[in-house]
């Protein structure tokens, strides 16, 4: 059984990964911004739970301290928390929508991984996920602090899986997809009414571009996170791997 910490676990991806750690019998602590949709999953999901903004130093100083204590350590660290920022062409961004986004995206996972890795290295074990996306291999117009934060995520991943090796502590990132939840319904659906279309005819354009032509549900996500937390991933580090049904672009 392993103690396994989820960032912003309480709704989307994050609760997907969550619940999935559950069913193979780990322990998991949540961390979600949102106190309302945390309350809910600590009250229908056996977890414990903190508050936070990943962003804040101070907020992530206490989840350390509260993780710790229900868990009584930490084997896995999910670094699912992340917003999806502005949609607007780079003139028309302002230094606090760059800035916040970083903050968040880039900076929280900084923050938490720094809190955690020392109990880790002092375990002698230990496994970081990072939740990345695709669109940092296709790039996105209008979304350029979205990619640039997902692809700085990306290099620390690679810099942290040589940095803990040695200490057996692996890091590894997950590249989503399109995933079918209502955070990529409403992107279609703001797709559909920019371009003036249905949300069929959105549907229909993204998929062209998808080799296998599907979505991806967000339990296909956990699923990756519980494999690269298992001893059947037990030298997998430094890698960052899709699970998209091959994304070749999109718009």
């Amino acid at each position: 059984m392993q103690r396994v910490l989820v960032t912003a676990g309480a709704s989307g991806i994050g609760l997907a990964i969550v619940r999935r750690f559950l069913d193979a019998g780990h322990r998991v602590h949540v961390a979600d911004v949102d106190s309302g949709a945390l309350a809910a999953v600590c009250g229908e999901l056996e977890v414990t739970g903190s508050c936070v903004d990943v962003g804040s130093s101070e907020d992530v100083a206490r989840l350390a301290e509260q993780a710790k204590a229900a868990l009584c350590g930490i084997d896995v660290l999910v670094n699912n928390a992340g917003i999806g920022g502005a949609n607007a062409f780079i003139e028309d961004l302002s230094d606090e929508q760059w800035d916040s986004l970083l903050r968040v995206n880039v900076t929280g996972a900084f923050y938490v991984t720094r809190a955690f890795v020392p109990l880790m290295k002092a375990q002698g074990a230990g496994v970081i996920i990072n939740i990345s996306t695709t669109s940092v291999a296709t790039g996105l117009p209008r979304r350029s602090p979205y990619v640039a934060s997902k692809a700085a995520l990306e290099a620390l991943t690679r810099n942290l899986a040589r940095e803990l090796g040695p200490f057996n502590i692996r890091c590894n990132a997950i590249r989503p997809g399109s995933i079918e939840n209502e955070r990529g319904r409403a992107l279609l659906r703001a797709r559909a009414e920019r371009e003036g279309i249905t949300y069929e005819e959105a549907l229909k354009r993204r998929l062209e571009f998808i080799s296998m032509r599907s979505r991806i549900l967000p339990e296909e996500i956990g699923d990756m996170a519980v494999f690269l937390a298992s001893d059947g991933a037990r030298h997998v580090s430094g890698q960052i791997i899709s699970v998209c049904g091959n994304v070749e672009w999109e718009g």
